[in-house]
């Protein structure tokens, strides 16, 4: 778990809204784009039966009907799923200090 604070400054109170609302813009994004990852993977595990976590551990391109290209779309968009869901837990375990944006050991400058 991470936990997001600020320096005290004049604006602080300012920036944590536009730090909050950036995360949370990001947190939409890569969910769409997960989303869209997990739809290609779909298409793949469909045409071959096959989990994308079985075809990542024990096949080659020569088990595919569209070879190498087919071999590397697939494994590349596995791994953009995998880098994905890695991004989204770190943004989503972000909390914020629940008595306000200052560190509770420091004074407000």
């Amino acid at each position: 778990m991470s936990t997001l604070y600020l320096e005290p400054t004049k604006q602080a109170e300012k920036t944590l809204p536009l730090v909050r609302s950036a995360i949370e813009a990001e947190i939409a994004r890569l969910e769409l784009a997960l989303e869209m990852a997990q739809k290609r993977l779909a298409e793949f595990e469909q045409r071959y039966a096959v989990s994308s976590e079985e075809f990542m551990q024990s096949m080659t391109a020569e088990d595919l009907n569209g070879g190498d290209d087919e071999y590397v779309q697939w494994a590349g968009e596995y791994l953009l799923m995998q880098r994905l869901r890695e991004k989204l837990a770190r943004l989503r375990e972000i909390e914020y200090p629940d008595s306000g944006i200052y560190r509770a050991d420091s004074a407000p400058r």
